[in-house]
């Protein structure tokens, strides 16, 4: 299992190296929803009354940023390479069944921040000033 959350990590921090084409949506608006989508992953892991809440929005939002993502590499018109692609959407599918996890309580959202968070590495990394 732990070796599986490592080639997880490691796809989600690749997924945007240098070498890889641009997406057609700007890296940077695509770093910036990762960012408030882990954000709100981070805030709903702690302790608090309206955690319950908290967590439920949180991991919907991000499943719906990873979903939008899914679709956008299966087009026919997305420019990143075929692996890349591939690694975002198993990234993708992973993000999805972990998050069903989370909300049965089975799962904490670490691993889903983690995968946000090499993603966003990745994307600010492959960003280069025009």
């Amino acid at each position: 299992m732990e070796g599986h959350a490592v080639s997880v990590i490691d796809r989600a921090r690749t997924a945007y190296d240098p070498v890889n084409q641009a997406v057609r949506c700007p890296k940077s608006i695509e770093y910036e929803a990762f960012v408030r989508v882990t954000r709100a992953l981070n805030q709903a892991s702690v302790p608090s009354p309206t955690q319950t809440v908290k967590l439920a929005k949180a991991v919907h939002d991000n499943r719906r940023l990873w979903t939008m993502l899914a679709a956008d590499v299966a087009s026919g018109g997305n420019r990143l390479s075929q692996e890349t692609r591939a690694g975002l959407f198993y990234l993708a599918e992973f993000t999805v069944a972990h998050s069903r996890k989370v909300l049965k309580r089975e799962a904490t959202v670490d691993a889903l921040i983690d995968v946000n968070t090499a993603v966003m590495g990745g994307l600010r990394s492959s960003v280069r000033p025009t």
